[in-house]
């Protein structure tokens, strides 16, 4: 059941998105983490309280929702499904980051260059505003390509699962880690336990998110398969996230561009190694490119989720 309710669930976040009128569930969770951060990141109790954090900010979040959808199956079969379609698509973010990727490659094909680093700065934490556009368009990729674990396969895995509760128990954890999950003197102790989460959370799905990516996408090289692989494997090591390399390095070797290098945070430069080799020159493009990966590597998801539905259904 769960299988078809997914496929609805990814139409309706593809074509409508989200709603514009009105605050995203993301949004309160992470109002709830940063009134945690605020009462307890202090003191000689830092790893424990973010532990509390974490354990506090998931039970609220995934009782929630199964509430909701506890109360919706009482009531009526059919109020029942639309709550877990309406709570899955809110769930993924297919529309939302092409359309933060497109505004600013709609940007660089108007040659405006200070609007395309002032929406790249929307999706990026790296300073923008000396960017040209080949960085322009590196920081949209990576961002595209890392996202679309994070933001889609990874909940849209854990909703073919166990639902939409599933899904918005892993959503806590990824707003969690992408809030307080820091290696800086801030967080670093709070958010410790945060970042070990997310790294268990995503391990699976970001590396089938990335096979997926290197079987089922364009390859826009003439390397063969064997080369691609042993490169993406080799490359996905190398980023300082055990999980989003498997997403950027399967995307600079399928797309014959290189992701990763110099970045400022603060005023302070710092390096990340190389991923993939530069065939090409980075294009405004390969924006578009990174979005048609996320959509394949999507419904890739999608498709194996069927294939498992029909032989459990086959051997129940």
């Amino acid at each position: 059941m769960y299988f078809i309710i997914c496929v609805i669930a990814v139409l309706i976040d593809c074509i409508v998105g989200d709603p514009k009128k009105w605050t995203h569930p993301v949004i309160y969770i992470g109002n709830m983490i940063s009134f945690f951060e605020k009462k307890w990141n202090h003191g000689s109790r830092r790893r424990i309280n973010g532990l509390l954090t974490v354990f506090l900010t998931i039970s609220i979040t995934t009782g929630s929702v199964f509430l909701i959808v506890f109360l919706a199956i009482k009531i009526h079969l059919l109020l029942w499904l639309v709550v877990e379609i309406f709570l899955i698509s809110l769930a993924l973010a297919q529309k939302s980051l092409k359309e933060a990727a497109m505004l600013v490659c709609d940007s660089l094909k108007a040659n405006d260059l200070p609007e395309a680093r002032k929406y790249l700065s929307w999706i990026v934490g790296r300073e923008t505003n000396h960017l040209d556009e080949p960085e322009i368009v590196r920081g949209v990729v990576e961002t595209v390509s890392e996202n679309t674990s994070d933001g889609v396969t990874a909940p849209l895995m854990y909703a073919l699962c166990f639902g939409a509760t599933g899904a918005w128990c892993y959503k806590a954890i990824n707003t969690l880690d992408s809030m307080i999950g820091y290696k800086n003197e801030r967080y670093a102790d709070f958010g410790f336990a945060a970042a070990k989460l997310d790294d268990v959370a995503n391990y699976l799905p970001s590396r089938i998110s990335g096979w997926f990516l290197i079987i089922f996408t364009k390859c826009e090289t003439a390397k063969p398969f064997k080369h691609r692989y042993k490169n993406w494997l080799k490359d996905a090591k190398k980023h300082p996230s055990p999980n989003s390399g498997y997403l950027e390095a399967a995307t600079a070797v399928q797309l014959g561009i290189r992701l990763g290098g110099f970045n400022r945070y603060g005023g302070v430069e710092s390096f990340r190694a190389y991923m993939g080799e530069p065939y090409e020159t980075m294009q405004r493009i390969h924006i578009k490119k990174a979005i048609r990966h996320m959509y394949v590597c999507t419904w890739c998801v999608v498709i194996t989720g069927g294939i498992l539905y029909a032989i459990a259904c086959t051997w129940g």
